[in-house]
């Protein structure tokens, strides 16, 4: 049942905000002449790897000052990692629309394309990238990836940076991960980015 509602609003989601997210990738482009895309592996449903798609929100390259953003380079790190630091207002690493799309999480909103793939689900365990999950104990490895894993879910409805916590949220919806958690993710996510656009 969860796929077939994930399916319809992906879908919805993407005849919505096709036109926004056209101009949001031109912006993108327009500010470094860089991908508007930011493509990366992480790792899903059954320990699979897939390329998760984001808005890109970081300069392409800004160690080595290349054009090309690497799965491996110094930007593909950073963003990797920029989940998980704090970051400040002018950080140089991030471009100016870079800044408001992350304040208001609409860098993920390609991930639509991912949850229509097959790839994710609209609420799940964000996924990490294979280093991130290298030190995960084997028994939450494979409790984390029974399930697809989310555009958000517990621990971004909740602003939770302590990984245990986290973990602990997680481990509350990959045991039940029932059709009202989802809806209630869905809605309070929803309304955490319009109280942050101001709407």
């Amino acid at each position: 049942m969860i796929r077939s509602v994930d399916l319809l609003f992906a879908l919805g989601l993407l005849i919505v905000l096709a036109i926004p997210m056209g101009v949001i990738a031109l912006m993108i482009r327009a500010e470094d002449r860089g991908p508007a895309l930011f493509v990366q592996r992480r790792v899903g449903k059954g320990g699979r790897a897939f390329e998760i798609l984001k808005f890109r929100t970081m300069r392409v390259n800004p160690v080595s000052g290349s054009g090309r953003v690497e799965g491996s380079g110094p930007a593909a790190l950073a963003e990797a990692r920029s989940r998980f630091q704090t970051t400040t207002a002018n950080d140089p690493r991030i471009t100016r629309i870079g800044g408001p799309l992350r304040a208001m999480h609409l860098d993920e909103l390609p991930q639509v394309i991912n949850v229509l793939a097959g790839h994710m689900s609209v609420v799940g365990v964000r996924p990490d990238t294979p280093a991130q999950e290298a030190d995960y104990a084997p028994a939450y490895w494979i409790e984390r990836h029974s399930l697809r894993p989310g555009i958000t879910g517990p621990a971004q409805l909740y602003n939770v940076s302590s990984l245990d916590e986290r973990t602990r949220l997680e481990r509350l919806w990959l045991r039940d991960p029932t059709f009202r958690a989802y809806i209630h993710a869905v809605v309070g996510t929803v309304g955490k980015v319009l109280r942050r656009s101001g709407v």
